[in-house]
């Protein structure tokens, strides 16, 4: 084979693979990015070794949408008000690179409260009935913990989780601001969320990334890895593929 040959071989590769890289590019930063979720702030909605895909086109798009968040505007186009409630990944306002996922309850204008281990919305209790005990993870540990049944004001029902013993009773009122979001973990004892105004506080519009929309795939980190292959078959939660979110 000559050189001319080999040069011809090698750019038309190049090409393939710059066009394929492009592809995938536009398709993660406009239509869908696929996460893993590695802690069990969202339990028992999400577990450890979730993998998800997120709509990047629900909200709009901002600097976020792209990979490494190239700064060229601090505008969000096609902008979409996201709903009470909605599962959304988000750049935490502390490093604006982080991603995070959590559930959002707080809209611009709302006050949330903590009053006696309840969450008030603009001083009215979010419903919420308990269904059972459950032992949940918690980082390295195990929590003994409530689940409840919570309806939002906006009607939508999710699970959450409350510990038996040492749950939060109390907090500040929160007082969300405009063009800002307040979201929380679903495993509400065991969340960094907006509680933390240090590290995570009210969300910016700009910071959103996208809305969870369904489970691809789901394996116990704790039974198996994916470079242990040939024990997946014990680590599989098959009950979680393609589960809508």
């Amino acid at each position: 084979m000559n050189i001319k040959r080999i040069i011809s071989l090698a750019y038309d590769n190049v090409k393939t693979l710059a066009a394929a890289l492009l592809i995938a590019v536009i398709i993660r930063s406009l239509l869908f990015q696929p996460f893993y979720i590695p802690s069990s702030s969202m339990e028992p909605t999400l577990l450890v070794g979730d993998r998800i895909f997120v709509s990047k086109y629900t909200y709009g798009y901002s600097k976020h949408s792209f990979p490494f968040s190239p700064n060229f505007s601090n505008k969000r186009y096609l902008s979409k008000s996201p709903n009470r409630g909605d599962l959304v990944v988000f750049k935490t306002p502390a490093d604006n690179r982080t991603d995070y996922i959590k559930r959002l309850i707080g809209l611009p204008g709302d006050t949330i409260q903590f009053i006696n281990g309840e969450i008030l919305i603009n001083e009215k209790k979010i419903q919420r009935k308990k269904t059972e005990n459950k032992i949940i993870r918690c980082g390295n540990f195990l929590l003994e913990t409530n689940i409840f049944i919570e309806t939002l004001p906006n009607g939508l029902e999710h699970l959450v989780a409350y510990k038996k013993k040492g749950s939060l009773q109390n907090s500040k009122k929160f007082k969300v601001p405009p063009k800002h979001y307040f979201l929380l973990g679903d495993n509400r004892d065991c969340s960094k969320d907006s509680r933390y105004l240090d590290s995570v506080g009210y969300v910016n519009n700009l910071n959103l990334v996208g809305e969870a929309q369904l489970i691809f795939f789901s394996n116990d980190t704790n039974k198996s890895s994916l470079l242990k292959f040939w024990n997946l078959g014990n680590s599989f939660r098959f009950e979680r593929l393609f589960k809508v979110l």
